[in-house]
């Protein structure tokens, strides 16, 4: 399968594209908007990960004449614009998936290969945790029989964990994903929002999902046993 990858900072280029090449994917190298829309425009991939801040042309623009011309191609953003404005604008215009620097390549690698079988078919487009159900298509949380109710950062907050249910996600990740680096707020304002989503998830009993501190390491959503 190829993949191309968009990014103008090119140390870190080499060292996503050894990795996914050490995954048996064939990568190709685009280092400008304007190089990236035209490679996009004569040649077929299998994903795109897309830088936003780029030479030439922003990336956003580039997803956008992308899916412009009709194009069904995965996309993830990976960038170190990571507020919660730039990834719900990314998202609107059709991104299947966003990452934000800096990230663990093990994430990056994992979400990969999620968007292949995704695009081939062989992923549910639902994401489940006990009664709590995310369907990535609609981007809507439904919790038991009822849409939930989410703030921006709550939905932020319980979307990063829910697409990775089952695994601990760090204080700092969290933080990351939620706020920008010019909000004025500290790690430890995610422990409001991880509050008020455990009070949310006290409104079913049958298939209740919680979330788990493990001090040290982080959050965990799980389904109470």
């Amino acid at each position: 399968m190829r993949i191309l990858l968009v990014e103008d900072h090119l140390e870190l280029s080499r060292w996503i594209g050894q990795a996914l090449q050490d995954a048996r994917l064939t990568v190709e190298f685009a280092v400008n908007g304007d190089a990236a829309d035209s490679l996009l425009r004569t040649q077929e991939y299998a994903l795109v990960i897309l830088d936003l801040t780029l030479p030439k042309m922003d990336g956003l623009e580039v997803l956008k004449r992308l899916r412009g011309r009709g194009s069904k191609t995965p996309v993830l953003i990976l960038t170190a614009r990571g507020g919660l404005a730039e990834r719900v604008q990314g998202l609107n215009l059709g991104a299947d998936d966003y990452l934000a620097k800096p990230f663990d390549l093990s994430e990056l690698e994992a979400r990969v290969k999620a968007l292949l079988r995704r695009s081939q078919g062989n992923e549910a487009l639902t994401l489940r945790c006990g009664a709590l159900r995310f369907d990535t298509v609609s981007r809507m949380f439904h919790y038991g029989d009822a849409p939930l109710s989410l703030t921006p950062r709550e939905y932020a907050v319980l979307e990063a964990l829910i697409t990775r249910v089952g695994c601990v996600v760090a204080k700092d990740k969290l933080f990351a994903e939620v706020f920008r680096l010019d909000d004025d707020a500290r790690p430890d304002a995610i422990e409001i929002y991880i509050h008020r989503l455990r009070k949310k998830l006290e409104s079913v009993q049958e298939g209740r999902a919680v979330i788990t501190t493990l001090r040290g390491l982080g959050y965990l959503l799980q389904e109470q046993q």
